[in-house]
């Protein structure tokens, strides 16, 4: 029979207790993490969130507790009274802060009993876990883990310390709604069967852009919020259907002024982890960043950029790299510095990771102690291969790992590349923190399924000052209509180890820059209407300049922890499919659900 709680208090945690609290009479509850039986003592493993602490239980001054000891299980929930005790020389345990001492044990109450579990708690080091699908169908067990709790409170004391940085600066916390109207930006929405309204739908937040724009014409000045997003689109390690964001908005707002606040949000949040950022980030535009990097969020904490080998081979008969420079193609490559010993299973598996961003082949130069060799050593002959590996500035020891085809598909392989050898070779810096902001990002993306242009951010984005009569001048006349993927943007990402921690721009704030924009897009006047009449009314009342940023909070709580994996710092995530184990959803509803709501599934 288990023990009743009754007015008892537990007067501390169990990683709190020091020699210093050596006498003292205490009241511990927690879980049962292990449990070792010798005999007339038996030893537990007391556990909370805050720590474990070890109890001893002794047959001959505490039978009965002794007796219910000799019960327990791993996880059952105990509340133990006793002394604390130091613990006899040579049996300190400096694993844990609670090493010191021990609590002998007077009386112990079973307040719950617990089966065996699915997967061991603790265990050592990450490879030995259970499978990720088994730990989030009990995700509740998972998040006893003490890495897992570490995590979730870091991420309580992120946001708490977000808040503090913003009210301090004089921003306002306003919430917008959850159930808005479709106002598509860029990925598939969350849609939501209205019920009192048939046929019609809400729509989850992609992001509160339009309502924080709002915010600014309603003459607050300085919005922030901690808001919650959905996004209907493809998953990876670092990003979920529904997210969490820091979302800020500044009226009268130039690039500068919102930098400064991005920058100071960083450096302050980082303090949690005794991290000190630059109080300047370097800066880098987006031409650059894919230029060296191939990537627009570049890792910073190791070297190796992309070099451009087009010039060395502009006059080759080589005919599949011929056919790629006169298309408007490029061949790149990045060095592996001391990497001539790649064995060729090793070449064939870079070759095989690069495919999966494009790449039809890699070719490769290795520049050994006794001789140069090549995959294209028969096509460009040996000078010409060693003109290239003089072009990638390689030296004896190393590898070129070369890389031809559209430029798009160049930047996306081997920026990837470059990140996957630093990773295999152990060239990242853990302990280092390389913030970048990264600026001048295009307006607007070729789609090239459509041949139509695409907002490259969301399609209240401004154009840069200097490119804004090339934007009118490619909107209004459709000859010149493919320099609109030459126009700048006012938008800029912070990027920190090579994540995207937050990303914004500055707004257009007239609606007839904005009617163009929307042209542009091949929004007709009526279909701008449908979507975003309101928006476009709102624009026509006294709309100060503006201009804001997100910042992504899982992002960020990814950094501080030192995970790569979104769902290691969100208490309930999804997989990778979309689903919560846990719950079993997104699962099936009733029928007349269904019917109250006007829908029919169709098979």
């Amino acid at each position: 029979m288990l023990d009743s709680l009754g007015n008892l208090e537990k007067t501390h945690s169990c990683g709190e207790l020091r020699e210093s609290d050596v006498g003292k009479r205490v009241v511990l509850m927690g879980w049962v993490a292990k449990k070792r039986d010798f005999g007339i003592f038996t030893f537990i493993d007391l556990r909370d969130r805050e720590g474990v602490t070890q109890i001893v239980v002794s047959e001959e001054t505490a039978a009965k507790a002794h007796a219910k000891a000799k019960n327990l299980r791993g996880e059952f929930v105990i509340a133990v009274l006793g002394e604390v005790v130091s613990r006899a020389e040579g049996t300190h345990n400096q694993k844990l802060s609670t090493g010191d001492i021990e609590i002998k044990a007077s009386e112990l109450l079973i307040l719950n009993e617990a089966k065996t579990t699915p997967f061991q708690l603790e265990v050592a080091g990450s490879e030995n876990l259970a499978s990720e699908d088994t730990r989030l169908k009990y995700r509740y067990l998972d998040l006893r883990r003490p890495q897992l709790q570490h995590n979730i409170r870091m991420r309580a004391k992120a946001v708490a310390k977000i808040r503090e940085f913003m009210d301090a600066r004089g921003f306002t916390e306003i919430e917008t709604p959850i159930l808005l109207k479709s106002t598509p930006e860029g990925a598939r929405d969350f849609v939501v069967p209205s019920r009192i309204h048939a046929g019609k739908f809400f729509a989850l937040p992609q992001s509160p852009q339009i309502l924080k724009q709002i915010t600014m014409i309603a003459g607050f000045d300085k919005y922030y919020q901690i808001a919650r997003c959905f996004r209907d689109e493809d998953l990876r390690a670092d990003r979920q259907p529904e997210f969490t964001q820091l979302d800020v908005e500044m009226s009268f707002a130039n690039q500068e002024m919102v930098y400064r606040v991005i920058e100071g949000f960083f450096q302050h949040v980082f303090k949690l982890i005794d991290v000190e950022l630059p109080e300047n980030f370097p800066r880098m535009t987006y031409v650059e960043a894919m230029r060296r990097y191939g990537s627009d969020k570049p890792d910073l904490r190791f070297e190796m950029e992309l070099a451009d080998l087009s010039g060395e081979l502009k006059d080759t008969d080589f005919a599949p790299f011929a056919s790629i420079l006169e298309s408007g193609g490029e061949i790149k490559c990045v060095v592996a510095r001391g990497k001539a010993d790649y064995s060729r299973k090793q070449l064939d598996e870079l070759q095989e990771f690069v495919k999966r961003y494009g790449a039809n082949a890699l070719a490769w130069v290795k520049l050994g102690e006794a001789e140069t060799t090549s995959s294209l050593l028969k096509v460009l002959g040996q000078e010409k291969i060693e003109a290239l590996a003089r072009a990638a500035n390689a030296a004896e020891g190393d590898a070129v790992l070369i890389v031809a085809g559209k430029k798009s598909v160049v930047a996306a392989s081997l920026g990837a590349l470059r990140v996957e050898i630093a990773r295999r070779e152990n060239l990242i810096d853990k302990n280092a923190y390389r913030p970048l902001l990264v600026t001048e990002f295009p307006m607007f993306e070729l789609n090239d399924e459509t041949g139509n242009y695409d907002a490259a951010h969301h399609p209240f984005t401004s154009p840069m000052d200097e490119d804004l009569e090339m934007f009118k001048r490619a909107i209004e006349n459709e000859a010149d209509h493919h320099l609109l993927g030459a126009v700048r943007a006012k938008a800029y990402d912070a990027v920190i180890n090579g994540y995207e921690c937050a990303g914004g721009s500055i707004r257009i704030h007239q609606k007839e820059i904005q009617a163009l924009n929307f042209k542009a897009l091949g929004l007709s006047p009526e279909k701008a209407r449908e979507r975003f009449g309101f928006f476009l009314d709102a624009l026509e009342y006294g709309t100060p300049p503006h201009g804001g940023f997100a910042a992504g909070i899982e992002r960020t709580c990814m950094i501080l922890c030192g995970t790569e994996n979104i769902r290691d710092v969100m208490a309930f995530p999804k997989t990778a499919s979309a689903q919560d184990l846990m719950m079993d959803s997104p699962g099936a509803v009733d029928n007349s659900q269904l019917k109250e709501l006007g829908i029919k599934i169709v098979e």
